[in-house]
């Protein structure tokens, strides 16, 4: 039953294994799933790579006209199968009217970009003229930290979580720098406490109380690439708002994953990549928002001729007539082939809502954890099988679709060995396997057949590891 979606996932496992009367672990239970899932057509709009396709597929092992099990939605996402349709007509228009594909056309060049803000602004829950499609992530933070960070010698540090994604912390950093000040006093980093592996929002809020005075931009992850934590991005922007402080976001990890409101929160500034979630094929076109209430204050520190009102822009007078609010920041034309492929898939996710997509979500991410747990929990009575910790909070409101596995045992092998079976997620050395079942295209299959591949996995890497020793 559709109801099932809304329960705690170890609940909805639990009825439907008792309605059908299997294991809370057979195959049937994911099947019940896909078959009551409203969303599961969403996948049709997919092109799923064949796992004979696979460089590292070993077709000894498994079957290469299947579909392989992609769960790397958190790092790039699948080809919406229109890319290719809209990037065709651009190059036909290219090649048949040359220059006047400017003007004319399914998306004239000249505004191509402005024609699906108002399909981004709803995935990110903000008004169509707080946000622009341009540039990628890092020049869009760096666009943004210039107009937003105005250090002075009572407040310049800007908070960030520690171990945040190397190019915020590089783009943070050059910013302190570029303003005269030193990164070791003026970068606030907040870790974990001892023991744990994800920040306590507590924590975050109390950093920001004792230390707001002296902090001009708090500056987080929507979603923490490493560990999948969502953050309560409303409770943070209220904190710092309470202190004086900017706040702004990096939503590449949540963007397209968790339903965002960063009208409705208030945010100052965020800005993302789009060929995750949002599956724009990789280098994708970038995304940046400013909320409203800044429109007439927050002035680019950087001036292109695309920052100019495009009534008067080809008139070419030099007299700067600025955009108001984020549009003012864009600098440049952008590449029509990469709107192509970043509008193939905002139609699909304005074919639903990021509300039933988080609502599938929910349960997708609960399932992978109800089996990972009943699989690979630690069991002191076999203290030689493999266990896996999962270091994403179990707490679904604060987390999004990926979990990061922590094993007991060093990854690389088993990683090996499930590519070899056709399975696509994402590892990060000693021992961790990122995994994102991502709503608008996997299903419940996918998830089962990961775990029954994963015990494959595992078992063939003992056996070479015992073999080889």
């Amino acid at each position: 039953m559709d109801k099932l979606f809304d329960l705690d996932p170890t609940e909805a496992v639990k009825q439907a294994s008792t309605l059908l009367g299997c294991s809370p672990t057979s195959k049937n239970v994911a099947d019940y799933f896909d078959k009551h899932d409203k969303l599961r057509h969403f996948r049709g709009n997919f092109l799923v790579p064949k796992i004979a396709d696979l460089p590292p597929s070993d077709l000894s092992l498994v079957d290469g006209s299947e579909e392989c099990i992609y769960l790397s939605g958190n790092s790039l996402g699948l080809q919406p199968k229109n890319a290719r349709k809209y990037i065709e007509e651009e190059l036909d228009n290219w090649a048949k009217i040359a220059i006047h594909g400017h003007t004319v056309g399914p998306r004239p060049w000249a505004w191509a970009e402005n024609n699906i803000e108002l399909l981004m602004a709803n995935v990110v829950g903000a008004k169509e003229e707080e946000v622009a499609l341009m540039n990628g992530l890092t020049v869009n933070l760096h666009l943004l930290m210039l107009s937003f960070y105005k250090p002075t010698q009572a407040r310049h540090k800007i908070l960030l979580e520690d171990k945040a994604f190397p190019s915020d912390h590089y783009a943070i950093e050059s910013q302190i720098r570029l303003r005269g000040f030193e990164p070791q006093q003026s970068m606030l980093r907040l870790s974990p406490r001892q023991g744990e592996d994800t920040l306590r929002t507590e924590d975050i809020l109390d950093i920001i109380e004792k230390e707001g005075d002296s902090i001009a931009v708090v500056m987080f992850a929507g979603v923490q690439f490493y560990t999948g934590q969502l953050f309560d991005m409303d409770a943070i922007t209220k904190a710092g708002h309470g202190k004086g402080c900017f706040v702004g976001f990096d939503c590449a990890h949540a963007v397209g994953n968790v339903e965002l409101k960063l009208h409705d929160w208030g945010v100052d500034f965020a800005c993302w990549c789009s060929y995750k979630y949002l599956n724009s094929g990789a280098g994708g076109l970038g995304g940046a928002f400013i909320h409203e209430k800044h429109k007439d204050t927050i002035k680019p520190a950087l001036l292109g001729w695309w920052g100019h009102e495009l009534k008067t822009r080809f008139q070419m007078t030099n007299v700067m007539e600025l955009q108001p609010g984020v549009s003012g920041f864009r600098l440049s034309n952008q590449p029509i082939l990469l709107v192509c492929p970043l509008q193939a898939s905002l139609e699909v996710f304005n074919m639903t809502s990021m509300q039933m997509l988080r609502r599938k979500s929910v349960l997708l991410t609960g399932y992978l954890e109800y089996l990972i747990k009943h699989y690979y929990s630690e069991d002191p009575a076999q203290p030689h099988k493999p266990y896996v910790r999962i270091i994403t909070p179990s707490d679904p409101q604060q987390r999004g679709c990926q979990l990061s596995l922590s094993f007991s045992i060093p990854i690389r092998r088993v990683y090996q060995e499930l590519e070899r079976r056709g399975v696509t997620c994402d590892m990060r050395e000693p021992s961790v396997l990122r995994v994102a079942p991502t709503p608008l295209y996997n299903s419940f299959g996918d998830v089962h057949r990961f775990i029954e591949t994963l015990g494959k996995a595992l078992a063939a890497s003992s056996s070479s590891s015992s073999s080889s020793s």
